[in-house]
């Protein structure tokens, strides 16, 4: 059975083109800086976003990391959002490997977080404190429904960040998906920025990889830290020539995705028994099932993979469905026909 996978777009499998590229890229060794094929990746992707230089990675969770690492020293503090990748999802990194306090500050709905409670958590000059040294926000903000952040707001933490000596950090997993669904060049979401990381292997479809751009002399520092966390590839470009092609022609059609995503959304608002949030606002369907529903979350994922969709049930009552690349209008009507079918299917 063909599946629609709905659990994430990490799921995405490397387009045609893609493996066409990978088998005939052109290779060298990327810690000699000689990979012709990472080179003209990571001078795109800073081209792309604005900033001087850029470094390839084998995960948003390392480039996250090596961003803190390069901002803060042992001891400092960053302020962060209390639903953001960096402080639930990445395994305690900033703390264990960085020596880094994290200062978590409620994510509002729109997934900002509120001026008032940034100014707030900035540290005064005491020495029984930690020093703050950055601001974290991501975008698209994934926990709270994929909601892009906007130019205006970016913009109005930088000018804190720069007022208050501190640095910003831009979480952009997913920033390509907040540029498209705004209709904004991805440039403007990562102009106040120090530092931007942002994903390949999510909706831009490449199997492997994320970006991290900064200052020359921040990526400098950031390649020094990726040899220290063993994350220095050799002939990389095998999978860099995927990265182009994301970078090159798929970035625009994420917008497809938010139309399917919107759809699926549609339809299953129909449903009676599941109680779809607001939006979407790109990707990203968020939904919890009803009081009158007995059957658990599990139960259900095992009936939508019958009938050939799959689901992610972590959660007993709540589900995050995203959309991607391989997921065609035809997936759309397969997915809102399972969840229908799952629902009123007697036991």
């Amino acid at each position: 059975m063909e599946f629609v996978d709905l659990r994430s777009d990490t799921v995405t499998k490397p387009t045609p083109e893609m493996r066409e590229a990978m088998a005939e890229a052109e290779v060298g060794d990327d810690v000699f800086r000689d990979d012709p094929t990472v080179n003209k990746l990571e001078a795109l992707a800073a081209e792309m976003l604005g900033k001087e230089s850029a470094i390839f990675v084998p995960s948003g969770t390392m480039g996250n990391l090596l961003a803190l690492l390069v901002h803060c020293q042992r001891g400092d503090e960053i302020i962060v959002g209390n639903k953001s990748h960096i402080y639930l999802n990445e395994a305690g990194g900033m703390s264990a490997l960085g020596g880094i306090q994290p200062c978590a500050i409620l994510n509002q709905k729109d997934g900002t977080l509120a001026v008032d409670d940034i100014l707030a958590s900035i540290r005064s000059e005491d020495v029984h404190h930690p020093i703050t040294r950055l601001i974290c926000l991501e975008n698209t903000q994934n926990i709270c429904g994929g909601v892009p952040l906007t130019v205006e707001y970016t913009r109005l933490v930088g000018e804190i960040a720069r007022e208050n000596n501190l640095s910003l950090h831009i979480d952009g997993a997913r920033i390509f998906n907040a540029a498209v669904a705004q209709n904004v060049n991805v440039k403007e979401l990562s102009a106040p920025a120090d530092s931007v990381m942002f994903c390949l292997s999510k909706g831009l479809a490449s199997p492997i990889g994320s970006m991290l751009v900064g200052t020359e002399k921040f990526i400098n520092r950031a390649r020094h830290l990726r040899k220290m966390l063993g994350g220095g590839m050799r002939q990389a470009g095998i999978v860099a020539a995927a990265g182009l092609i994301s970078m090159e022609k798929l970035a625009e059609r994420l917008a497809d995705d938010h139309v399917r995503a919107k759809k699926i959304a549609d339809g299953l608002r129909k449903i009676d028994g599941l109680v779809v949030d607001d939006g979407p606002y790109t990707n990203m369907i968020f939904l919890n099932l009803s009081e009158n529903i007995k059957l658990s979350m599990q139960r259900i994922a095992e009936k939508l993979k019958e009938s050939g969709v799959l689901i992610d049930a972590d959660n007993s009552r709540r589900l995050r469905l995203v959309t991607h690349y391989w997921i065609d209008d035809e997936g759309v009507d397969k997915s809102i026909s399972a969840f229908q079918k799952a629902l009123t299917t007697v036991e």
